[in-house]
């Protein structure tokens, strides 16, 4: 007997969507790794690589808890941009406040700024639009 917890993540997570992750976290990787050399240069990446992946992990973490819940890998988003597009943005959204509130606390180096927070939404989004648009121009 299954029980309605079960339910509400079988019907958010199909393996058909799988590839959808993958896409997901390299848009939202490259996007991070992007600011990161923007403001620390190229070399950061090798001289201070757990301050780099400390850079990501907070919106990597909001991202895995919000895109299941939101339904951003469920049967309907593998379909089609159309389909997939509308729940990454909408996923983006609440996993961003998770990525924010993450870096607003002593876990993690960074705090936030307001003007951070504005260019992490837009850029972050973007990323997955633009990331999930490709992949179903390649993919079909």
């Amino acid at each position: 007997m299954s029980t309605s917890e079960e339910s509400f993540l079988a019907r958010r997570i199909d393996a058909g969507a799988a590839p959808l992750a993958v896409v997901d976290v390299l848009a939202l990787a490259a996007v991070l790794t992007i600011g990161v050399v923007n403001h620390n240069g190229v070399d950061y990446l090798t001289t201070a690589p757990v301050g780099w992946l400390l850079t990501l992990v907070p919106f990597l973490v909001g991202w895995a808890v919000a895109a299941p819940l939101v339904g951003a890998y469920s049967a309907g988003a593998a379909e089609s941009a159309k389909a997939a597009i509308p729940l990454a943005v909408r996923a983006w959204i609440p996993a961003s406040i998770v990525g924010f509130a993450l870096r607003a606390s002593s876990l993690f180096p960074g705090g936030f700024q307001v003007s951070f927070g504005v260019v992490m939404f837009l850029t972050g989004a973007v990323a997955l639009v633009v990331g999930r648009w490709v992949f179903f121009k390649v993919v079909g």
